[in-house]
Formats: structure tokens, sequence, C-alpha cells
């Protein structure tokens, strides 16, 4: 799941006394807009933040919301073509989805502990019993159900249970802070990205030149080995030398990451690939490499190729 602040908005609202609510895509069914797991955060006043259904039935949600406030008891909605009301909330599309609305009143202390895990970047998975409304925060190990969602990272209801995974941010490592890296690493974070860069090179990765990101000035193996890439992280080279590029997409390629991309044009890999075969490096630890980086969609400016870069990622992690 995206790694987004709709819990810790919730809580904020009822911390300020404007209550508060969450509601949660619990099951879906057909074209339904929004998967399993999305949510919408709904204040006493109506704001809201987030969806469940990209604006499909968000009007009927806040109603059925504010009710809940009102009487402090968690309900289940269903919304699908079969319904009367299909059209009126706007999935004539075929799709169906069950929406848990729950007043954060009653759950504020569970809600706490939760955003406070997710504030520490520590995986955790929220059951909520769907027939008596009784809830627990479950770490790895609890529970087999829950590890199945953790690693899945896809929210569903098992048995009686609705289960949500709330995993740490994915990761992009980003090797060269170069002219790409700029409009990379902005959208790499609306995505849901926790983006970091790498340049041993003072002028590339001034900070002015990245305001707010976290810039590492060490040699990239070296800082990789400090972020310890794992199956959720994307590393990504840019610097376009090979004194810099190699010895970060040899770490790489002998870590867990889910993505490896290199820039560079054909020719340029060619001879990445002969210096990889030559440090020994087999056949398919190379194929990992997505070179030359990002989608054949005609990219020329920075922007554009980060938006190839990204969208490469994204097919990627979802098996596209």
């Amino acid at each position: 799941m995206m790694h987004d602040q709709i819990p810790e908005t919730a809580l904020a609202w009822h911390r300020e006394g404007r209550g508060a609510a969450l509601a949660t895509v619990v099951e879906t069914w057909g074209s339904a807009p929004r998967q399993a797991g999305s949510q919408l955060a709904i204040s006493g006043a109506g704001e809201i933040m987030g969806s469940v259904s990209g604006g499909c039935v968000e009007g009927a949600v806040v109603v059925e919301a504010l009710e809940a406030m009102g009487c402090g008891q968690p309900r289940l909605l269903s919304f699908g073509v079969s319904d009367e009301t299909a059209f009126s909330v706007g999935l004539a599309c075929g799709g169906t989805i069950r929406v848990l609305v729950e007043p954060v009143a009653p759950m504020a202390d569970l809600l706490s502990k939760l955003v406070a895990i997710r504030a520490a970047r520590k995986p955790v998975a929220y059951a909520v019993d769907l027939t008596d409304w009784s809830r627990a925060l479950l770490a790895p190990g609890d529970a087999a159900e829950a590890d199945l969602r953790l690693r899945s990272d896809k929210a569903g209801v098992e048995g009686a249970r609705f289960i949500a995974p709330h995993n740490p941010p994915l990761r992009l490592i980003v090797v060269g802070a170069v002219h790409i890296a700029q409009p990379l690493v902005a959208m790499a974070r609306l995505a849901g990205y926790d983006p970091t860069l790498i340049d041993p090179r003072e002028t590339f990765g001034a900070a002015e030149r990245f305001p707010g990101e976290v810039i590492l000035d060490d040699w990239p193996d070296e800082a990789l080995q400090r972020l310890a890439p794992d199956a959720r992280s994307a590393i990504i080279t840019l610097t376009h030398d090979s004194k810099l590029d190699d010895p970060a997409i040899a770490f790489a390629l002998r870590s867990e990451c889910f993505y490896l991309g290199c820039l560079g044009s054909k020719k340029t890999h060619a001879a990445r690939v002969a210096r990889l075969q030559a440090a020994g490096f087999s056949e398919a630890e190379i194929a990992r490499i997505h070179a030359p980086v990002g989608l054949a969609i005609g990219a020329k400016t920075p922007a554009e190729i980060a938006i190839s870069i990204l969208a490469q990622v994204t097919a990627v992690l979802r098996g596209a």
C-alpha cells in the first residue's frame, strides 16, 4: 500500500476535536476503481482526504461517515451496478465495492499505535473482525494471514477478518544527482516512494539542487551497503560514468532490489555488459538490468525521461 498520510490525517482531526472517520475499501468485484485497502478520511465538517472510488461514491460515504460519527458505531457499505442507487453513486461501469466506515473516537488508541508504527517505518497489519468489530495490530509472525498480506502488500478479507498491510514506503535509490534526478525524485515521492540520492561529487549533490532530499556523498557501493536495499527498493544509476555506476550496479545485482535501471545508450550498455561479464557476473544476473533505462516513449527532456523511468519501475513493481 502506498504510505500516504490518511490515518495520520484522521487521527489529527480527532485530536483537534473536529470528529473523524476512516472509510476503507475491504472488497472489490469487477471494474472497481480503487483496490482493497484504499482509504478516505472524513472530518466532522465533511472534509475529506484520500478516496475509496476515485470520486464515484465518496458523497454517499461521507453521509454514512457523519452518521457513524454520531452513533459511534462502524458500518459496512456495499455499492454496485445492481443497486438501485448505482447510477447516482457512479458505479455504472459494472464494479462493486464494499466499504468499511469506522468512527475514529472508539479506536483512537489503536489508531495512535498504528500511526506510531508507521512513523517508525516498521511493517504492521491492521485487522478488524467484520462481525463484532474487534480490532488488532499484527506484527510479522503474529498470524499467517497477516504475514501473507504483508508479503503481497495487498489488503483483503480472510474469513471474518479484514486485514490491511501497512508496509514502510517503497524506496527509490538514485545514483547520480544529475538533471534527470531532479524531476525523478519529485515524481517518485508523489507516487509513494521514499527517495535517496547518492553522489560523491559536491557540485552535483549540492543541497540547493535538491531541497529537502536525502543526499549521500559516499562512494555509491559504500552508500548502498549502508542503505541495505531490499525487495521494496528500486535502484537507478544516472551518472553515465562507469567509475561511479559500475560499483553501484555490481552491488545492486546481488541485492534483493526489485528493479535496477541504468542510463546509457545500447552501445554504452553493451560495454557495461562486457565489464560485468569480465567481473564474473552471470548472464542471468546481468539480465536483471533495465537498459537503456525507462519505457520507450520517445522521451527527450529530463522530465520526460523521468516519466519513462518511473513508468517502467511501476510496470515491474506491478508485474506488468
